[in-house]
């Protein structure tokens, strides 16, 4: 796949208008397994965070990916458990500025051992 394909750039930038078509190229059996547990949830965000930091991304562009990505969710998926729908509440509840704050917390508590 090449880099056009992707919504993270070398560089470490966002393009928002392909966080839809990122996310539906994950296969639809795989989301619902996602989306269905939290722990599977937060499994996939670790994952999707150590291939971030593999690609050179630091803590802010994380930080920024992760805003995107909740945006889109919050605006167009449905909560398939309560976890997620505190997330999305909280989420919803925040201003700009909080919701970046918020960013930084999903993308530490994905880095967490999350195993605990």
């Amino acid at each position: 796949m090449t880099e056009k394909n992707h919504m993270i750039k070398k560089n470490g930038t966002v393009e928002e208008e392909k966080v839809p078509g990122t996310l539906d190229r994950i296969d639809s059996g795989r989301t619902e397994d996602i989306l269905e547990n939290f722990n599977e949830f937060k499994e996939y965000l670790h994952k999707r965070i150590e291939v971030g930091k593999n690609i050179g991304l630091n803590e802010e562009q994380l930080a920024v990916t992760a805003e995107k990505i909740a945006e889109y969710l919050a605006e167009n998926v449905e909560p398939k458990n309560r976890e997620e729908k505190l997330l999305k509440e909280l989420w919803k509840a925040g201003n700009k500025e909080e919701r970046h704050k918020f960013a930084h917390l999903l993308v530490k508590f994905a880095k967490e051992d999350h195993y605990q």
